[in-house]
């Protein structure tokens, strides 16, 4: 008799057990989502935030992230676009030079074109330098390549309201002179005269002569 109560206080006390076990697997755990997406803005110490927890952050925005892709080898995790233009500049101050570029429109490779711009001794870059002068923040912020721009114009309509909410210069969207970019590709077999320019308000591009001067927009690559 006595075993009898005993086992049966087991299979009771086995049964409770179970069901506070089941209890717990069902109950709801909230985790933090601390993925970084397209509109996240990045603080100027390497933190890339949502907008309201940016707000309450006084943090200090540099950028707005565009992409999070991985593209083929590239370095980072993605990329954010700076809040504000560079003045017009020209990509070279003279003709006759070929800068080193990869002059290849898929490449996803404007921080190495644009420090090949400004290593190059036979001609200066104003573009590349007034660039590079945005390293005050310790962000590497360099010229897109075209294959970037096209990231970006396609992410266009994400970033361009959060950009404006931080106070930076709105991305262009009608035609117009101060629609176009420079970015850090040259022309494929005209590396030594012409670049590409971009259309942030179209997606169109066009080949120009390098000492022209027009605007840039530099963008900055991530890692999360």
């Amino acid at each position: 008799m006595e075993q009898n109560i005993i086992r049966k206080a087991y299979r009771i006390a086995v049964a409770v057990v179970m069901a506070i076990g089941l209890a717990a697997c069902d109950a709801h755990i909230e985790v933090p989502d601390t993925a970084v997406r397209p509109g996240h803005i990045l603080c100027t110490d390497g933190t890339a935030l949502p907008y309201s927890e940016y707000k309450r952050s006084g943090k200090q925005a540099i950028a707005v992230v565009f992409d999070t892709g991985q593209h083929g080898e590239t370095e980072g995790n993605g990329y954010a676009v700076y809040l504000w233009d560079i003045a017009p500049a020209a990509f070279a101050d003279s003709l006759g030079v070929e800068q080193g570029t990869s002059a290849d429109m898929t490449a996803y490779d404007g921080n190495a074109n644009t420090f090949a711009l400004y290593d190059t001794q036979e001609t200066a870059s104003p573009m590349a330098e007034a660039v590079f002068d945005l390293w005050y923040y310790g962000q590497s912020a360099y010229v897109p390549s075209v294959a970037q721009m096209r990231l970006l114009y396609a992410a266009r309509d994400v970033v361009g309201p959060i950009i404006g909410r931080c106070g930076g210069d709105p991305l262009p969207t009608a035609d117009g002179e101060e629609c176009w970019y420079w970015t850090s590709t040259e022309v494929e077999g005209q590396q030594t005269a012409k670049a590409w320019l971009y259309s942030m308000s179209s997606g169109a591009m066009q080949e120009t002569p390098k000492i022209q001067a027009h605007r840039v927009r530099p963008i900055i690559t991530i890692n999360h």
